[in-house]
């Protein structure tokens, strides 16, 4: 990669650190949190973002979003939340940008934190350390130097715009420019009908928002071939049933790898349905590790008025009349009026180049959906940061996953593939990091389970790891094989060519 450039016009500070972290979301904080394991207090990380303050998708999401999950399980590193809420509870997203907050006041008081918001990377040069140029949208530009850079980009979760449709007998939204709740006479309960377009999380979130606060009004789903999630009382069992009930995320996780051979995902489609499942479109075809409870099933299913199982290509208005025109070819009227949401997903969705996890040189480490090595981002900024800090980023064989393309050829094996990418990662991972290292993974989800059953699960693992993993392996290179992607260890000579 060419040296980074900036105008003559417009010369570049330069700021000399010990580390740069490029994205402040989830997965940038679990790397900052593990990289404050390693730099001492008077050392200087620079934490940079496009956007205007650390938070990452949180920023952007819409105004009704919660988090699936009980809140004190979202953090970086083991940082505790700030408040006496029952655990159970599924913030806002106001309340996770609080803690957001608290996490960047815990770990500045670590490290030297310096914030740049706005900011932009536009290369990075790896000679001797790392040579990083951003700009902003004042044109500016900023270098950072350092021995050391991490890119969290993460999955790089964007809003979703409205569809682009034919029809101006409509109004076509997305869930970040209409709020359910607002002042908007569109927003009234007797207004005319929603579609919803789509049936993943943020489908779901909306039809439970409009279900729930206006009861009156028609409001129909566009599914293709519909979502299933997990059920929320198996992986998180309240009350007494801590103890005994449900079922822990990583057994979860561990069983569902363990049955996938990289070619049967409708046979364990149909198992996991059957066994965690929960979903409130009928025989789903899809499954994306998403959280939802049987309340939350059961209020959208009787909510909806109707539920059509295709794909909308656009909304027509003919004659009189206006009409969604479907994949298959079929058509149906609907109210002039109508809202059209689009709530098609945000995972994935981008193009973007291939860039390894780790670089030529080591040190670069770059946590994308074209080089995944783990299933969520938080695990990724956690544990490769600590791997990159022990040098030993470059040296454990992990697998690479292209994620992108591996949806785009085989979206429903999709969420097994990233189970069996993770417990074979985790396996190499657990062998190459002291303990402690996994001691504080305060975002690991089984800490919602009693002591005991946690050590439990801590002691099968150590014990199946190295005797499953030429089976992870083997399912993980059948998928390469197969869906043509990039499933396998890094390809060195790629590498070199990036």
């Amino acid at each position: 990669m060419s040296e980074p450039a900036t105008p003559e016009s417009a010369p570049a500070d330069v700021i000399h650190a010990d580390l740069c972290i490029v994205g402040a979301g989830i997965g940038g904080l679990n790397a900052l949190f593990a990289a404050t394991q390693y730099l001492a207090r008077d050392q200087r990380v620079v934490l940079v973002d496009r956007r205007p303050r650390a938070g990452g998708m949180w920023i952007d999401t819409y105004a009704y979003v919660r988090l699936h999950q009980p809140h004190r399980l979202f953090t970086a590193g083991d940082i505790s939340w700030e408040d006496s809420r029952d655990p159970a509870h599924l913030a806002t997203r106001d309340e996770v940008l609080d803690h957001v907050d608290h996490i960047v006041d815990v770990l500045a008081q670590r490290v030297t934190l310096d914030e740049r918001y706005g900011w932009s990377l536009q290369s990075a040069v790896e000679r001797n350390g790392v040579r990083a140029a951003f700009r902003n949208a004042s044109g500016e530009h900023l270098v950072v130097e350092a021995p050391r850079l991490i890119k969290a980009y993460g999955f790089d979760v964007r809003p979703n715009p409205p569809l682009t449709l034919s029809s101006t007998r409509v109004r076509s939204v997305s869930p970040n420019s209409w709020d359910p709740d607002s002042s908007d006479p569109a927003s009234a309960p007797d207004a005319a009908p929603v579609w919803i377009v789509g049936s993943g999380k943020t489908a779901t979130d909306t039809a439970y928002r409009l279900v729930t606060s206006h009861p009156g009004r028609e409001v129909n789903m566009v599914t293709g071939r519909g979502t299933f999630f997990l059920s929320r009382e198996t992986m998180f069992a309240d009350g007494i049933r801590r103890w005994f009930g449900g079922k822990r995320s990583n057994e979860i996780g561990a069983l569902a790898a363990h049955r996938f051979d990289g070619t049967n995902e409708a046979e364990v489609t149909e198992w996991f349905r059957a066994k965690f499942g929960s979903e409130p479109i009928p025989d789903a075809a899809h499954h994306f590790l998403g959280l939802l409870s049987e309340t939350e099933r059961a209020t959208i299913s009787a909510g909806l008025h109707r539920v059509v199982r295709d794909y909308l290509v656009d909304v027509h208005d003919h004659n009189e009349t206006t009409e969604l025109v479907l994949r298959s070819g079929n058509t149906i009227e609907i109210a002039a009026g109508s809202l059209i949401v689009n709530c098609t997903g945000y995972l994935a969705v981008h193009d973007s180049p291939y860039d390894p996890y780790v670089s030529p040189g080591g040190s670069i480490l770059s946590i994308n959906d074209r080089s995944a090595v783990l299933h969520l981002t938080t695990y990724a900024g956690y544990f490769l940061t600590h791997l990159m800090f022990l040098d030993k980023l470059g040296d454990v064989p992990l697998y690479e996953l292209d994620m992108v393309g591996l949806r785009e050829k085989g979206s429903p094996a999709a969420a097994y593939v990233l189970l069996a990418l993770a417990q074979y990662n985790l396996g190499l991972i657990f062998d190459a990091v002291p303990l402690q290292v996994f001691a504080q993974a305060g975002f690991n989800l089984d800490r919602w389970y009693p002591p005991p059953r946690q050590l439990t699960g801590l002691a099968q693992f150590i014990f199946r790891h190295r005797r499953q993993r030429d089976r992870y392996r083997r399912t993980l290179d059948t998928v390469r094989e197969r869906f043509g992607v990039r499933c396998g260890p890094l390809d060195r000579e790629a590498v070199q060519q990036t």
